[in-house]
């Protein structure tokens, strides 16, 4: 994504949030309208598919810090974001008298040493994502960092997002994402994790004068579950169980996210919050593999009959004595 996007595209309002909007806000918005527009479920819809890439462009910035500060202190200073032009009748205040100030000169597009340079997106003059390469960091158009010419340097930082499925962020996958108008495939790790920044060496922007290319940093958006959850390196489950169970202790089957199941000891007496660990069943990756982490959930009986009502009226007048919130009310006080 080039500067003069950064001038041009209105990321808050991609994602329909306020300026001031915080990072929940954003990320809760983002991943309302990628299920929205994710391609899955609009195949073969053009409008659907470059509605979802204009989402994914205004995530991975706002949700960046840094780079949601840049966004804002250049959008501020264009005004809005229109694109600027070069030569005279322009408004007074422009981009030329801002920079002219920034690199010595006395307005009008000054520039280190007096010369008059005027700024542009196209034709004669110094390239406008050249020179905000030099502001940001990407070093360009022989603005390097400090104001000097250094030669070769890195290029720009490339940002974009993905969205996956529960399973194939656990299994991990290659994806293909469009990135500056390119199709690029890109390796997700297993076990990635929803927010989690992946950065890509040497798939940004190339380098000015023969330089490095730059990065390529993904921002992954994870769709929740429906069964499982996701913790480290470790699968987590919740399992109810009867009163009964919970009580007498019983052996449960308990499914995997790789299809099977599993046989898992409730020990008598456990009570609902209980973690229970079936060992390896978690995510695999190159450090081994982690658990799964079964919490259990005692299911109260609902719309109990006759005999079970009675059943239950005799067990509490037979437990009336106990009492399961004993020494609560002296531990709150100390």
């Amino acid at each position: 994504m080039s500067g003069q996007d950064w001038l041009e595209k209105d990321f808050y309002a991609a994602l329909g949030v306020p300026k001031d909007a915080d990072a929940s806000a954003i990320k809760k918005a983002y991943r309302k309208l990628a299920r929205t527009y994710h391609p899955d479920h609009n195949a073969g819809d053009a409008k659907a598919e470059a509605k979802f890439k204009e989402i994914g462009e205004a995530y991975a910035v706002l949700s960046d810090t840094e780079q949601r500060q840049q966004y804002d202190a250049l959008r501020a200073m264009a005004g809005g974001g229109p694109r600027f032009a070069s030569g005279h009748g322009g408004a007074s205040g422009g981009f030329e008298d801002l920079f002219g100030g920034m690199f010595g000169g006395g307005g009008g597009g000054g520039a280190p040493g007096g010369a008059r340079v005027r700024y542009s997106s196209g034709g004669g003059g110094p390239d406008i994502d050249d020179l905000l390469g030099g502001l940001f960091g990407g070093g360009g158009g022989g603005f390097g960092r400090g104001g000097a010419e250094y030669g070769p340097v890195k290029g720009r930082d490339l940002a974009t997002s993905a969205s996956l499925p529960f399973r194939q962020a656990v299994t991990g996958d290659t994806v293909g994402l469009t990135v500056a108008g390119k199709t690029t495939k890109v390796r997700i790790p297993p076990g990635v994790k929803d927010g989690q920044k992946i950065r890509i060496p040497g798939r940004g922007e190339p380098g000015p004068g023969g330089g490095p290319a730059g990065d390529l940093v993904v921002t992954v958006t994870v769709e929740p579950h429906e069964v499982f959850g996701i913790s480290g390196d470790n699968l987590t489950l919740t399992v109810p169980v009867s009163f009964t169970e919970a009580v007498d202790g019983a052996v449960i089957s308990v499914p995997t996210l790789d299809g099977d199941s599993v046989r898992l000891k409730v020990p008598a007496g456990t009570s609902s919050g209980a973690r229970l660990r079936v060992k390896g069943r978690g995510v695999k990756t190159k450090r081994g593999r982690g658990d799964l982490i079964v919490t259990i959930q005692v299911r109260v009986p609902q719309n109990l009959s006759k005999d079970a009502r009675a059943a239950l009226d005799a067990f509490a007048e037979a437990t009336a004595n106990e009492d399961p919130r004993v020494g609560l009310a002296e531990a709150a006080r100390s």
